[in-house]
């Protein structure tokens, strides 16, 4: 299985209008090799370059859909994802792009297929979706995005 963009490579810079710079919205993301028994798919999409003095356990979690059919073959642009998007770090159910306070930080988007639905609601967490997928991945892909603001505070 991959995830891939249209709008930068894997390890390249993610171009700022997906940032809080920009526009904040989604990039574009394309879902190829989908196991057939694939009964849902996720999306996580998380910074773990956190200085410490903002998030003590120094990851940020960005996105966080579940639940998404897995006959989707990605996402558009600024789109609502199919499935069910859970609480990102800022405490909102939505895509919030990067905006690292000190310095350019890793951005990964991580796609699972999973062999089955995951029995959450909407105000699920990372870790909720996390802990509820252990033992049911059948395959998982990621794409890695550079991100650093042009001008830092």
């Amino acid at each position: 299985m991959k995830l891939i963009s249209s709008a930068f490579e894997h390890e390249t810079h993610i171009p700022s209008k997906y940032s809080c710079e920009g526009k904040n919205i989604n990039p574009p993301l394309t879902f190829v090799e989908v196991p057939k028994e694939t009964k849902s798919l996720v999306l996580l999409m998380d910074d773990p370059d956190v200085p410490v003095w903002v998030r003590s356990d120094q990851i940020y979690d960005h996105w966080v859909v579940f639940n998404i059919p897995p006959t989707s073959s990605g996402l558009l642009e600024n789109s609502l994802p199919p499935g069910i998007e859970g609480i990102n770090s800022a405490g909102e159910s939505k895509y919030t792009g990067p905006c690292p306070p000190d310095r350019e930080h890793r951005y990964f988007f991580m796609l699972y297929a999973l062999d089955i639905l995951l029995p959450l609601e909407c105000h699920a967490t990372k870790e909720d979706v996390k802990k509820a997928m252990e033992g049911h991945i059948i395959a998982k892909a990621e794409l890695m995005g550079r991100y650093e603001k042009k001008v830092q505070k």
